[in-house]
C-alpha cells in the first residue's frame, strides 16, 4: 500500500515546488498572460465595435445610395419631360413659322399674280385701244378717200356741234 499512498517528504516538497512554481508564474507569467488575455479581448471588443459601426454606415451609405439613386430617376424623369416638352414646342414653333411663312408666300403669290392680271389687263387695254385706233384709221382713210366724203362728213358734225 505504500506504492499507492505517498509520504509525508514527497507531499512537503510537492506543496513548496507548487508554491515556487505559482510564485514564478505568478511573478512572471500570469501578468503578461493576463495583459495579453486583455488586450486580445480589448482588439476583439474594438474589432466588434468597429464591425457594427462599419454596418451601420454601410446601412447609412446603402440609404444614401437608394436616395441618390430616386434623386436621380426623379431628375432623369424630368430632363426626359422637359426634352419632350422642349421637342413638342420646337415641332409647335416649326409648324407655326411654316405657317405664317406659307401664309406669307401665299399672300405675297397672290399679290403677284394680281399685279401680273393688273398688268396683262392694262396690256390688253393698251394692244385693244391700238388694234382699235389702226382700224379707225383705216376705216377713216378707206371712207374719206374722196373729197365729196370728207366734206359730207364735216358738214354732219357741224351739225352736231352747237355754236353759241
Amino acid at each position: 500500500m505504500e506504492l499507492v499512498t505517498p509520504g509525508i517528504g514527497l507531499i512537503f516538497w510537492q506543496t513548496i515546488t507548487f508554491i515556487l512554481v505559482l510564485f514564478l508564474l505568478s511573478k512572471f507569467a500570469w501578468r503578461p498572460i493576463m495583459a495579453s488575455l486583455r488586450e486580445r479581448e480589448q482588439s476583439i471588443e474594438s474589432a466588434l465595435s468597429m464591425a457594427e459601426r462599419a454596418k451601420l454606415e454601410m446601412q447609412a451609405l446603402k440609404a444614401d445610395n437608394e436616395k441618390l439613386l430616386q434623386e436621380a430617376r426623379v431628375e432623369r424623369d424630368r430632363i426626359l419631360k422637359e426634352a419632350a416638352d422642349n421637342g413638342r414646342a420646337l415641332i409647335e414653333d416649326a409648324k407655326n413659322r411654316a405657317a405664317a411663312e406659307s401664309n406669307r408666300i401665299f399672300a405675297q403669290a397672290k399679290a403677284e399674280i394680281e399685279n401680273e392680271k393688273k398688268s396683262a389687263l392694262a396690256e390688253v387695254k393698251n394692244v385693244a385701244a391700238t388694234v382699235s385706233i389702226e382700224i379707225a384709221e383705216r376705216i377713216l382713210r378707206h371712207e374719206l378717200r374722196d373729197t365729196g366724203s370728207q366734206q359730207a362728213l364735216v358738214q354732219e358734225y357741224l351739225k352736231d356741234v352747237n355754236l353759241n
